[in-house]
């Protein structure tokens, strides 16, 4: 069971010298690693999920983290955030400017699939092309439906792509594979700031599959199952 951060806060911040809470701020940063690395390994899902999720406890994570941030400049405490964490504000910061995303996926059998998300004002579209079956039915320019801009850049919002890897390989894990799939993302931006990318080989974000929906593709290789519902507690974003 989790709790809300200011439950989170009273039981384990609340009175604390700021050394204490500096302490607390980095165990919290390494349980976001751990589980991030839990959740890219290669045999992630082949065993049956805990409850609550990686992915339940990673999102009440990071609201404890930003509840904590907020206890030592409380105490009086300057936060000196990491380089990751300066990389993932500067991506944070462009994010109201992006203006296309450029994703790519596939293997040699299988051929390429390729989709431009171009952001023009009020309107998004979709651009997608195949390199090996230039149809109809995977080549064109189709509005994103039901989502308008607010709704796709919210959902965009919540993947923390700005804290995502520059690159993506088994090896990290031990793991080596022939062949396979590979990917590859470019996030322009219309203020002049350098584009964001990052690619893979055999290996994804943890958040993968919920990006590639967001973009249209179908992920479904079974029937899905229910997924489970992150706690609807109150969180104030500091």
């Amino acid at each position: 069971m989790m709790i809300s951060p200011e439950s989170y806060y009273e039981m384990n911040l609340k009175g604390k010298p700021a050394d204490r809470i500096m302490s607390t701020i980095r165990g919290l940063k390494q349980e976001i690693g751990r589980l991030k690395n839990t959740m890219e390994h290669p045999d992630y899902g082949s065993e049956p999920v805990m409850r609550p999720s990686e992915a339940t406890r990673l999102s009440c994570t990071r609201d404890y983290l930003t509840r904590a941030k907020l206890a030592l400049a409380e105490a009086g405490v300057v936060y000196k955030p990491s380089q990751a964490e300066l990389k993932t504000q500067e991506f944070e910061n462009n994010f109201p400017f992006i203006s296309k995303i450029i994703f790519s996926i596939g293997g040699f059998f299988g051929g390429y699939e390729s989709r431009t998300v171009t952001i023009n004002g009020d309107e998004i579209c979709i651009n997608v092309e195949h390199s090996l079956i230039p149809t109809p039915s995977n080549l064109g320019e189709f509005e994103i439906e039901p989502l308008d801009k607010e709704e796709f850049m919210d959902e965009l919002s919540r993947l923390y792509i700005g804290e995502w890897r520059c690159s993506y390989r088994p090896e990290r894990f031990g793991y080596s594979y022939c062949d396979g799939t590979q990917w590859e993302l470019e996030i322009q931006f219309s203020n002049g700031a350098k584009p964001f990318k990052c690619y893979g080989d055999n290996s994804y974000p943890y958040n993968f599959d919920k990006f590639q929906e967001l973009l249209g593709i179908d992920t479904t290789e079974e029937p899905e199952e229910e997924e489970e519902q992150i706690p609807d507690y109150p969180v104030t974003v500091f």
